[in-house]
């Protein structure tokens, strides 16, 4: 007999994130276990190759890769939070890569150490936001009206653009465009806003701050 899932995090990974808001809106039973990824137990690495989490442990099974957690949690906990045409369910696996290039992009320039650096991570984002816009319909998610995977996989990066621009803005979407609709629609929703800790704000606006980066600077500056 299968037990419940074991979800591997630490507090303020986007990657994580995207599993844990799947798990809630399959409604699936789940645990959620936190390591220090910087001085990671022996058992952890044992069973993450690549040493990164997220990683899903199910019975003596372990998967890793948010992407592929997902799909799995979605193959096994219907009904499916894929289209289920096949052309756009590749479609969607495609986004779901974009998405993870650009939290990627945006963890680049919170530690990008001079104006240079940062500008050219910041404009490489504001252009993959150019091309999400050209992409999304009408709304509120990726696909229309239905929750997906690829709605899973983005909500973790406009928390976190969300959060940062309370303390510093970078104006990378229009309010009224597209993405700023569907980037609200997601943060509203409760398996968003459950997926991280209580003091996440907190806790993430904290590691930004601590960061030798030119980003980190300017939220000081702001704070004086």
């Amino acid at each position: 007999m299968t037990r419940k899932p074991v979800l591997i995090s630490f507090s303020i990974c986007p990657f994580v994130q995207r599993s844990v808001i799947t798990l809630l809106e399959k409604k699936v039973d789940f645990k959620l276990t936190y390591i220090d990824l910087n001085n990671p137990p022996e058992w952890f690495v044992k069973i993450s190759p690549l040493g990164k989490v997220p990683v899903l442990k199910v019975d003596d099974v372990a998967l890793f890769e948010s992407a592929v957690i997902n799909e799995y949690l979605d193959e096994v906990n219907p009904p499916t939070l894929h289209p289920v045409d096949s052309l756009l369910r590749a479609q969607n696996r495609a986004w779901i890569e974009f998405g993870s290039d650009m939290i990627m992009n945006h963890y680049n320039m919170m530690i990008a150490r001079d104006s240079d650096a940062f500008t050219n991570s910041k404009n490489r984002l504001v252009h993959q936001v150019e091309q999400l816009e050209q992409i999304l319909g009408e709304g509120p998610y990726f696909n229309g009206e239905g929750f997906s995977l690829v709605d899973a996989a983005f909500a973790p990066l406009f928390m976190r653009i969300d959060l940062l621009d309370e303390r510093f803005p970078l104006n990378l979407y229009q309010i009224n465009s597209r993405v700023a609709r569907w980037s609200g629609e997601l943060i509203a929703l409760d398996s968003v806003r459950n997926s991280v800790t209580p003091d996440f704000a907190e806790v993430y606006s904290r590691f930004v701050t601590s960061l030798d980066s030119y980003y980190s600077t300017k939220i000081k500056a702001t704070s004086v």
